[in-house]
């Protein structure tokens, strides 16, 4: 895997990955800073709708990170990442889609050890779909109530029973952690970390600006399973 000319500058070793130095320092003029993982198969949805929803959001910086340069969704449109697996990036939101493409990668022992260390240096990981399976089979969601899509539900609930899964809940908030049910259920997610972040009136203004109709409550779950 080569390394990107832009990261190529000094770096200091953190959990067998390489982290940034100069990401390290955060201010208050600095914008926030979200990363999202990108992998061939991601449900186009599952990240392009949170990022619609936070990228209208003043100040913030988004970039993609992946094992390659180019990633393919699952509906075949293409991305090109801009941070590079070599090394982990301190954000104040990380985003883990979801989609068939992480069906192999749950036995990646690269990518879940990656997903470790990166989650570490996160203030706040966002998983959408299955996005969830993959924090649940690299350990990071170990005793944290989590929800995932409904359709995928008993897949992923048996990658890790030291989650606490919840059958019912369009999106689940534990702290450091948020995790939403299927496909546009993120896309509420989203919305509900701009509120949480921003406040109700910003939401609400990139809810009209949109012209989403915005589900609003994380218990309101209509594709919820029975156990």
């Amino acid at each position: 895997m080569k390394r990107r000319d832009f990261l190529a500058a000094g770096s200091v070793a953190l959990v067998g990955v390489m982290l940034a130095p100069q990401l390290l320092a955060a201010t208050q003029e600095k914008p926030l800073q979200i990363l999202a993982l990108v992998f061939d198969d991601y449900e186009t949805l599952d990240l392009h709708g949170p990022v619609e929803m936070l990228g209208h959001m003043k100040n913030v910086q988004i970039k993609l990170v992946g094992a390659k340069s180019i990633i393919r969704s699952y509906q075949g449109p293409r991305v090109v990442t801009d941070v590079s697996m070599e090394q982990v990036t301190p954000c104040d939101l990380f985003i883990v889609p979801g989609g068939l493409g992480t069906r192999s990668l749950v036995e990646d022992a690269t990518l879940l050890s990656w997903l470790n260390a990166q989650a570490a240096v996160s203030n706040k990981v966002f998983s959408i779909c299955t996005g969830s399976a993959l924090l649940a089979k690299a350990g990071v969601l170990d005793g944290v109530s989590a929800t995932t899509n409904k359709m995928a539900y008993q897949w992923v609930m048996s990658l890790s029973n030291k989650v606490h899964w919840q059958p019912s809940a369009r999106w689940v908030d534990e702290g450091k952690f948020l995790t939403s049910s299927g496909v546009s259920a993120g896309t509420d997610a989203a919305l509900f970390y701009v509120r949480q972040l921003r406040g109700d009136d910003e939401a609400r203004r990139i809810e009209r600006l949109t012209e989403y109709h915005w589900n609003d409550d994380s218990a309101k779950d209509p594709y919820a399973v029975e156990i």
